[in-house]
């Protein structure tokens, strides 16, 4: 039940969201189905369609509520038609009618929680909570700030949205431009989630990667002239082709260098790098074709030996230039460290220790370990993996920092 909450949630509350022109009323509905859902399914047995059941019985709570309302003979309506549709189609068949670039609620439940309206830290929270599936305990930890400081950042953009009658649609062509920075890192920030997830048992969540990858792409046919568009589709087809190899049978994870290339999908590749040709083709490369180019490096590349360190640390400090970050300038140790050798790479790394925004970041004593592990000061390296595994929230992520750690301390 929680996998099929992880999956079918963001279209079931965006299905709602737009019926019922209210997110935080979409989401409420929605969790009141998963309540029945909770009640009947280990009486009945989880059904056929579990996403559709989720949508019909919210809609049915929808539809008591409208019954309470000045405006319940037109609701009553329009719940009727979708109720209506639903029942008359079913599995591709529906996916094919609501999945164009205009009926696709998803997408404007994406541009309606990236509205003006909304500060950026809201937007993001929000987008998160309602698309992402991330708990506030889990977005609150992406961002290193306090539960209860995510938590009102959600109220208030919910009551926000409500208060400003914010009608949940796609804006009109000309306002496109204007939204498509947050549309953008809002999906990213979905595939990322679902790429390494922060919190939980599982080192990926696929579900995710591919909601996003499919909103990239319905993006890409909405906006085709824009660069970055093209920039964030190839990058997360890119990445999401190493999702088969990034862990063993167990679920344990499998760090990149040390991955069956054969398992990468080579379709993915492929793709991720024709979207790559084209927002090259389009114009100045931005953060996300950047980003795309360096995970091309991977891509091209048969064996670990074959990888162009020297350009892809060329390509992290031009993006260090364009979007700069600390994350990046981490990024960028690493590239060094393979390029110019670990010495490089920890001098970038150290320089780093202080940098606020990473006080609270597994990565950063992971790479320093990793870096010093090369250097042969192997207390130092297990003591950093210690550390990074005091970090993490993700379970398994834990596991391969303290397995690292124990094996730099067994004696040679």
């Amino acid at each position: 039940m929680e996998a099929v909450w992880r999956i079918e949630a963001a279209r079931v509350i965006a299905g709602l969201a737009r019926m019922v022109g209210d997110v935080g009323l979409a989401e409420e509905l929605a969790q009141d189905a998963l309540v029945a859902a909770l009640e009947e399914w280990p009486r009945k047995g989880v059904p056929d369609n579990p996403g559709g059941w989720l949508m019909v019985t919210a809609k049915h709570r929808a539809l008591d509520q409208f019954r309470r309302r000045d405006t319940y003979e037109r609701k009553l309506q329009e719940v009727g038609r979708d109720l209506e549709l639903r029942e008359r189609l079913s599995g591709d068949d529906l996916d094919a009618a609501l999945d164009d670039h205009v009926g696709d609620d998803l997408l404007r439940l994406v541009f309606t929680v990236c509205h003006p309206v909304l500060p950026a830290e809201g937007r993001i929270a929000l987008a998160l909570r309602t698309l992402g599936g991330l708990t506030t305990e889990e977005i609150a930890r992406a961002f290193l700030v306090p539960e209860p400081t995510v938590g009102q950042r959600i109220s208030r953009a919910k009551r926000t949205l409500t208060d400003k009658k914010v009608p949940i649609e796609l804006p009109p062509p000309q306002e496109l431009p204007a939204r498509l920075a947050s549309v953008l890192e809002i999906v990213y920030l979905i595939f990322n989630e679902g790429y390494a997830a922060t919190a939980g048992d599982d080192w990926v969540r696929p579900s995710l990667c591919q909601e996003a990858m499919r909103l990239g792409r319905v993006l890409a046919g909405l906006m085709p002239d824009e660069p970055e568009v093209h920039g964030l589709s190839a990058l997360m087809e890119i990445q999401a082709s190493r999702i088969p190899a990034r862990t063993a049978p167990d679920g344990s994870p499998i760090l990149l260098l040390d991955q069956d290339r054969s398992r990468w999908d080579r379709l993915l590749v492929r793709r991720g790098l024709a979207a790559l040709g084209r927002a090259e083709a389009l114009g100045r490369m931005g953060p996300y074709a950047l980003q795309a180019a360096i995970a091309a490096c991977h891509a091209r590349a048969l064996t670990p030996e074959d990888t162009d360190w020297a350009r892809m640390a060329a390509l992290y400090r031009l993006l260090a230039h364009v979007a700069p970050s600390p994350v990046v300038e981490l990024n960028r140790a690493v590239a060094v460290g393979m390029a110019d050798g670990p010495e490089r790479g920890l001098e970038i790394a150290d320089a780093l220790v202080a940098e606020r925004h990473l006080r609270g970041y597994a990565q950063l004593p992971a790479v320093r370990g990793d870096l010093l592990a090369r250097l042969g000061r192997d207390e130092e390296a297990a003591a950093e993996f210690g550390r990074a595994a005091g970090l993490t929230r993700n379970a398994r992520e834990r596991e391969l920092f303290l397995a690292r750690a124990a094996a730099l301390r067994q004696p040679s």
